[in-house]
């Protein structure tokens, strides 16, 4: 992807997460997760995603889910990420990252 794409595509997706972020804070009424107190299908879905956002991060240099923009979906995700449940499954960013590497080695 080339500049005004690549710069279409990154607002495109920042306009997504201050929704997102206005979605978390009324679905989760002050509390850690989309459903509540615990993690929950809505949680589990989206947080299936933190892996390949995190690779996006390193690939464009910069932050996509931002404390500044997004603070709640921030605090949500580390709060995700850290549990115990997500740790053991969490994919590693470094595997990832091989793995698009390869993809785009061979378009």
């Amino acid at each position: 992807m080339e500049g005004e794409a690549k710069e279409t595509a990154i607002q495109q997706m920042s306009a997504g997460l201050v929704l997102l972020e206005e979605a978390f804070e009324k679905c989760s009424e002050g509390n850690g997760y989309f459903g509540g107190e615990k993690i929950g299908y809505l949680d589990i879905a989206l947080g299936s995603f933190l892996g390949w956002i995190n690779v996006t991060e390193n690939m464009i240099g910069m932050k996509v889910i931002d404390e500044a923009k997004t603070p709640c979906l921030v605090g949500w995700a580390e709060r995700f990420c850290a549990d115990s449940a997500v740790k053991e499954v969490m994919p590693e960013i470094e595997k990832l990252e091989e793995f698009v590497k390869l993809l785009q080695a061979n378009v």
